[in-house]
């Protein structure tokens, strides 16, 4: 009895030793009387260990404000580093405005042919292509290009539109409560949020050419540095990657919009022509994006919002919600544009690989073939 209880101890701290997912015979003498040694094997460690255990090491490495998540939609399964916590969002919150106009569509009260003006007193600020349609008149076109313009192109003229169309910023937070996604923002929109995150106070001058820069630049720097500050302890447009990411995943599976609607948003997303260095830049071949970016202020060296949110989908058809939320930081472009891309190229990498055994000929050894999934 005290041999066998010696030999288990010996097994259990040999089998404590392995390696994950290795297989090995327990280093162990056996006497004669006692049966062969058994094989002894430690569960590999599964895709959502590995995958959980490299995202903390990549978070943690990066510093400043970062919240990163990855929802396997097929499998209902999640990691995340720092997940849960609250980052601006900037043009990801696009998502929730075309969200409310696609429910509205859905629900009758809107049409993708219904017509919208867009005069020159509505436009926004930063990024806007539709403002040279514009001009000094008006420009009407229809919901559907808008949603197009906002998504694909991240249009905030078109956005700030869409907005005023489906009822106002609060429409669209109550189309986020209603639909039940947890901890996401939308914010009072893009010239309210902006001009205040930067110590302003909204001029239509902002729209046209250097007007919001200079006005930005020319404020004192504790004025201006309080002001982001402000905007980064509590951002109206705020969001965790958890809920984003869970977020997508429901729109994949047709729980938010109809059938045309969710198919309508995720061609968007797949058209989209912004953030070539982010999630895109992690892609293998096989592998597909719909997704949606998102960037904030620079502060001197701190740069705010800058984000990628979407939907990686394997060549065997698992799709995957990724979120990648960085807050503020004071790495460089390149380096956050390398840290989003790199999220994506962790999950590919341990997307799991399918292995297919192959008839086995007289006299020759198993052959095996290596499918990726």
């Amino acid at each position: 009895m005290a041999r066998t209880r010696a030999i288990a101890g010996r097994l259990a701290a040999g089998a404590l030793a392995l390696t994950a997912g290795s297989t090995v015979h327990a280093p162990v003498v056996w006497d004669s009387d006692l049966s062969p040694p058994p094989e002894i094997t430690v569960a590999p460690r599964t895709q959502r260990h590995i995958l959980d255990e490299r995202l903390q090491a990549l978070g943690g490495a990066f510093g400043g404000a970062v919240g990163i998540a990855v929802f396997n939609v097929d499998e209902g399964w999640a990691v995340d580093f720092n997940g849960a916590q609250v980052q601006p969002q900037q043009s990801v919150s696009k998502l929730w405005v075309a969200l409310a106009v696609l429910d509205a569509v859905d629900r009758g009260a809107l049409s993708l042919s219904t017509p919208v003006t867009i005069r020159k007193d509505d436009l926004s600020l930063f990024h806007q292509p539709i403002r040279e349609r514009v001009g000094e008149g008006s420009y009407t076109t229809t919901v559907a290009a808008l949603l197009k313009g906002a998504i694909v192109q991240s249009d905030n003229a078109a956005n700030d539109a869409l907005v005023r169309t489906v009822g106002g910023p609060f429409a669209v937070q109550m189309a986020v409560v209603g639909k039940n996604l947890g901890e996401i923002r939308f914010g009072p929109g893009e010239r309210e949020m902006q001009t205040r995150a930067a110590g302003l106070t909204w001029k239509p001058e902002y729209s046209f050419k250097r007007a919001f820069w200079e006005d930005r630049e020319a404020l004192p720097p504790e004025q201006r540095r309080k002001a982001l500050d402000d905007y980064l302890s509590d951002p109206p447009d705020g969001a965790s990657a958890l809920d984003i990411a869970e977020t997508l995943g429901r729109l994949k599976q047709g729980e938010l919009l109809s059938p045309d609607s969710t198919d309508l948003l995720l061609t968007l997303m797949g058209q989209t022509v912004t953030g070539s260095s982010r999630l895109r830049a992690g892609l293998a071949p096989g592998w597909t994006l719909r997704h949606k970016t998102g960037t904030g202020q620079v502060n001197g060296s701190l740069a705010t919002g800058y984000n990628d949110v979407g939907l990686l989908t394997a060549p065997d058809g698992t799709v995957y919600a990724v979120a990648v939320l960085i807050g503020s930081t004071r790495r460089s472009f390149n380096e956050r544009s390398a840290l989003i891309a790199d999220v994506a190229r962790l999950v590919i990498a341990s997307h799991p690989v399918e292995t297919v055994a192959l008839e086995q000929t007289e006299g020759s050894s198993p052959a095996l073939i290596n499918r990726a999934g």
